[in-house]
């Protein structure tokens, strides 16, 4: 009984174990590389004296604790949804407790900005990830001369091989992520322990009157100063958005293990700072004195450790993307999946070239690590303000009025660091806006434009469908074409265009009609299809009805159901326009695979009708 007891003991000690070391591997790769470089920049902007040093740390200790382990760890991550996470469940969530249509287009129109501002930060994120690891080959004696343009090609050299292996997936790849992240995270720690020791003193730093001071002493240079500060937090959004990967309990659990280690660590580069003040990159200098004969391995390590950060950045733009694609805010991009057992990996073609080009173009643009992350930190704020603020109204609708009023105070806390980040826009942080600017004005186009072509396209209502369908189908018998037909519909009551021409205009009527609908539900995952019922003679309605996040194949699908159809029917739309905004959704339309290409419907069998639409 003991060992029974004993062993299950044991089992699940080991399973919590590798959930845990998983976690550190997807979740935690951005914020674990942010000691890289976060203190570097902040001393750029301020002399690092003893003051200085223990108010910043404060800030940093406080801002973690704050932003990260508050707002995510504890508030955000108790609004999930079927396990998920991240802007587009926070939007599932407050949109049923609105009333006011404003308020509705108001949350998606939030949700779109955080989106966008996600996708901004991702760009930026491998960037100033490896660059800042790449810079610190310069402390070894041999490279201490070298041309800053070899780094630059370095980095780029890293970054297109990082974006080259997406096709291949990172199920593979990502077995080696957690145990990697572990030595990662433990490094720092020993590192960060050892440094404390000669400067105990730094340990007072947990004390917030510190930051407090900071602010008296250093007036409206100390407030830009929060800029270099939320660097620290960067990647704390990826434990929300997550959530669904990997589930609650397991990031949580991990994150303790993580701020344990970025205490440490940060503690250790500010005990160094004091007796250093002229070090310009702190983490990679204070290594290089502790441990000079491993210096190396530890270089090689840290560009490991950036690699997997920039993956698990990438990762994230298609899991949003996808989402986007399946939840109709954007267009039907070319989506291959790279894994059988996670349903959520996927890899996007096109957002893969375009994330490449965005990124070498920051590296060679900004061409230091300093430089870039100078820049960086405006979308990660913009993105945790746009978090909070739907975080607070979520709670008040609820009536958590505990949850409600913290929600509040760090929300008050994102704005103030967002207002500090503004500094950086002409220092290049102009640059993660317009990246920004280009999904969401992408989404705002497809989406106006969706719903301006539907009600340009004049659906037939059902009630007239149906009469004119029995009329045709009554009356034409002899020539009715042996077999099934299927035609891909939205909405059975708003029945489209090009059903009608088809059987209307163009007298096509087969002996047997099927209207395929798909339906895409609020949780991520489960696939159902069946058929609703029929609706005349020879006229039957099959729906299929799949999670958001859900891998569909409607030809298995269909298969499994009995449907075995001589022609697939789906409508194409020709859009005639004069104004610029709907050309640029007509050029959107054109260039995104259709319906039948996205779900990969066998090509033998299909038949497309064009309809000409004025917008």
């Amino acid at each position: 009984m003991k060992s029974s007891i004993l062993s299950r003991f044991n089992g699940d000690i080991w399973k919590h174990s590798k959930e845990i070391i998983k976690s550190l591997g997807v979740v935690f790769g951005d914020i674990g590389t942010s000691p890289i470089y976060t203190l570097s920049v902040i001393f750029l902007l301020i002399q690092p004296t003893a003051q200085n040093v223990m108010g910043v740390l404060s800030l940093i200790i406080w801002t973690l604790v704050l932003l990260v382990t508050v707002q995510y760890s504890w508030l955000a991550m108790s609004l999930g949804k079927k396990g998920e996470g991240g802007t587009i469940v926070l939007r599932e969530l407050l949109v049923p407790l609105l009333r006011s249509e404003k308020y509705v287009k108001f949350v998606t129109f939030l949700s779109f900005i955080g989106i966008a501002l996600f996708i901004g930060d991702g760009v930026i994120t491998p960037a100033v990830s490896i660059l800042s690891a790449v810079e610190g080959i310069l402390l070894i004696p041999c490279f201490a001369n070298v041309h800053h343009y070899f780094l630059i090609t370095f980095a780029c050299c890293i970054t297109i091989i990082l974006f080259f292996f997406q096709r291949k997936g990172t199920e593979r790849m990502s077995m080696a992520f957690g145990p990697l992240m572990v030595v990662w995270f433990l490094t720092l720690s020993v590192s960060g322990f050892c440094a404390i020791q000669q400067a105990p003193t730094i340990l007072y730093a947990f004390n917030p009157w510190y930051a407090i001071v900071f602010f008296l002493n250093n007036g409206l240079a100390g407030f830009f100063v929060l800029s270099g500060v939320i660097l620290c937090a960067t990647g704390g959004e990826a434990l929300y958005a997550d959530m669904g990967h990997l589930g609650r309990k397991p990031i949580i659990r991990a994150w303790y293990i993580v701020l344990g280690a970025m205490l440490l660590t940060y503690l250790g580069q500010g005990a160094f700072l004091l007796q250093h003040p002229g070090a310009k990159s702190v983490l990679f200098e204070m290594m290089f004195q502790q441990v000079s004969i491993f210096y190396i391995p530890f270089l090689i390590l840290s560009m490991c450790a950036t690699v997997i950060a920039s993956q698990a950045m990438i990762s994230g733009i298609f899991s949003v993307v996808y989402q986007g694609i399946t939840t109709n805010i954007m267009p039907m991009f070319k989506v291959d999946y790279t894994s059988s057992k996670l349903r959520s990996q996927v890899y996007i073609g096109v957002i893969n070239w375009l994330l490449l080009v965005a990124v070498l173009w920051m590296i060679i643009h900004f061409q230091h690590s300093h430089n870039l992350a100078a820049a960086y930190g405006l979308a990660v704020t913009g993105t945790m303000t746009v978090t909070g603020i739907m975080m607070s109204w979520i709670f008040f609708k609820q009536r958590h009025k505990l949850k409600m009023s913290i929600a509040i105070v760090l929300t008050l806390i994102n704005i103030v660091f967002l207002l500090s980040n503004t500094g950086k826009i002409p220092l290049g942080g102009y640059w993660s806006l317009i990246i920004a600017f280009i999904p969401l004005s992408l989404i705002l186009i497809y989406t106006e434009g969706q719903k301006r072509m539907f009600k340009a396209l004049s659906p037939m209502p059902l009630e007239a469908f149906l009469g004119e369908y029995n009329t045709v189908y009554n009356d034409d018998i002899t020539h009715r074409i042996h077999g099934a037909a299927l035609f891909f519909v939205r909405d059975m009551h708003a029945v489209q265009p090009y059903v009608v021409q088809t059987m209307f205009t163009s007298n096509i009527m087969y002996e047997e009609n099927i209207m395929i609908s798909v339906i895409t539900r609020d949780d991520p995952f489960g696939v159902i299809g069946f058929f609703k019922g029929d609706f005349a003679p020879g006229l039957r309605i099959f729906e299929i009805h799949m999670g958001y996040m859900e891998v569909l194949d409607i030809e298995k699908i269909l298969h499994n159901a009995g449907i075995h159809a001589r022609v697939v029917f789906y409508g194409q739309e020709e859009i005639v326009t004069n104004n610029i905004i709907w050309k640029i959704y007509a050029l959107i339309k054109r260039l995104a695979p259709s319906f039948v290409q996205f779900y990969k419907i066998p090509a033998a069998k299909l038949h497309g009708v064009e309809t000409m639409v004025e917008m």
